[in-house]
């Protein structure tokens, strides 16, 4: 793949996520903000553009081991890898994260106020994520299966209730942005999810899953937003505008 500066990093990392690292290195977000170029990314965290985007040529250079190609996959099939796959997990892992954090309330939040703050945006981000993924899964998912399934038919796509399929599209990617904000603010009270000198095995297993959830809910949000959402938009116009 040819960059440029102008180019999205949104863009890059869809085309090949071993450019991820680059980004995670430098704390840039490549999912919620993978609208951005790399020139504003660089000048945004004053960084070298031009050494940034030597660095992501040097991983792209590097052999392909077993990256997943998910921009090649079928819309239906990438739904179907999200709700499998990080739709179970963000389930599976909220509640554990909850028991987590409580107990480190209980028993560090006196030397340690900033727990309180992170457990409440946990707690709120846990809430929203639910509401948010059953509208994905009731509303925006089966949207794209009936558009794939219209594909493969050659048939007409009746028209959705909520218009053009941008609209559940524009609130699901608002919603993103309200997350990834939400664990920014995680990450800085945290210090980037390190324990403190006098944190026990629960402090460092805790903060340990809750980076694990982070990057995971990034991965998650990344083949959204750069993947799955153009590609559907992208789709809906090939097959008319049911508006």
């Amino acid at each position: 793949m040819e960059n440029t500066l102008k180019t999205n990093i949104g863009e890059i990392v869809a085309e090949d996520y071993r450019t991820a690292q680059v980004f995670k290195a430098h704390n840039i977000d490549f999912c919620c903000r993978g609208n951005r170029s790399i020139q504003e990314v660089a000048e945004k965290n004053k960084l070298d553009a031009d050494q940034l985007l030597r660095e992501i040529e040097e991983v792209l250079n590097q052999t392909h081991t077993d990256t997943i190609d998910f921009k090649s996959w079928p819309l239906d099939l990438l739904a179907d890898y999200i709700e499998k796959k990080h739709h179970r997990y963000v389930e599976k892992q909220i509640p554990v994260l909850k028991q987590f954090l409580a107990k480190l309330c209980q028993v560090h939040g006196e030397r340690h106020p900033e727990l309180f703050e992170i457990t409440d945006h946990f707690t709120k981000s846990a809430d929203e994520l639910t509401k948010h993924m059953k509208k994905e899964e009731l509303v925006v998912f089966p949207a794209i299966r009936k558009m794939v399934k219209a594909t493969q038919n050659a048939s007409v796509l009746d028209n959705f209730h909520f218009g053009t399929i941008q609209n559940p599209i524009q609130v699901m990617m608002q919603e993103h942005d309200n997350e990834g904000e939400r664990f920014r603010q995680i990450d800085a009270l945290s210090n980037n999810y390190t324990p403190p000198a006098d944190g026990c095995t629960t402090y460092k297993v805790a903060f340990s899953l809750l980076k694990d959830f982070e990057n995971d809910l990034h991965n998650h949000i990344h083949l959204e937003n750069n993947i799955l959402f153009p590609k559907a938009e992208e789709l809906e116009k090939q097959l008319g505008d049911p508006r």
